[in-house]
């Protein structure tokens, strides 16, 4: 039989599990749990990460999950969200380079640095989403809008570039721009199939050898 003790015990475990079913959400820290969130969706794309395998590496339930950030689209987005503002926050830094050569080269050499950090996944979240995204369009939409900003950011900053005299009055800065987001891209499938950073160093400086004068 139970003691008294136990019994208390007993019902307070039961308490929890009645809260928990009816769908309030336990304690847990948002931020730790979004961290983890964009490692399973880094590793595995969006169609590959389960709900089951999120809640898990959040150490949170279903319910929670839904409470704190809504469904797994709306948590990817967050998560996107977080990726862009901290592993992936160089591809807007390097905007900032005083010349359009040395915005191509800190890009570059930034990624190869960060796809193949080995504290993270290696690879690109973006390129790994929009690949593996499966029937989710909207998820693809996002991916390739996201995208697409930061080309049309890189490509106003070479117009800037053209206009100063940087760039030869000749180039063409949206072709420029699909050849170092294709470079980039190309960089993120080759880090995820486990290429070093010394290869990816090299590919970036081969890549500028074509770069214009």
């Amino acid at each position: 039989m139970l003691d008294c003790e136990d019994h208390k015990k007993e019902s307070a475990l039961t308490k929890e599990e009645s809260a928990v079913q009816r769908g309030r959400p336990r304690e847990f820290d948002p931020d730790q749990a979004l961290d983890r969130a964009l490692e399973v969706f880094w590793r595995k794309g969006y169609e590959g990460a389960s709900v089951s395998e999120l809640t898990e590496a959040m150490g949170i339930n279903r319910p929670s999950l839904y409470a704190a950030f809504g469904n797994k689209e709306a948590l990817f987005r967050k998560a996107l969200d977080r990726y862009a503002k901290g592993p992936a926050a160089y591809t807007y830094e390097a905007l900032e380079a005083p010349t359009a050569r040395a915005v191509v080269q800190q890009l570059l050499n930034s990624a190869a640095d960060a796809l193949t950090d080995p504290n993270n996944p290696h690879g690109c979240l973006g390129v790994r989403g929009a690949l593996s995204c499966g029937d989710a369009a909207s998820i693809q939409e996002e991916v390739w809008a996201r995208r697409s900003a930061w080309q049309e950011a890189l490509r106003r900053r070479l117009e800037c570039a053209q206009r100063e005299g940087d760039l030869p009055a000749d180039a063409n800065c949206a072709d420029l721009v699909q050849y170092v987001a294709a470079v980039a891209q190309g960089m993120a499938v080759q880090a995820a199939g486990g290429a070093t950073r010394k290869q990816l160093r090299k590919v970036a400086g081969l890549a500028l050898q074509a770069w214009p004068v």
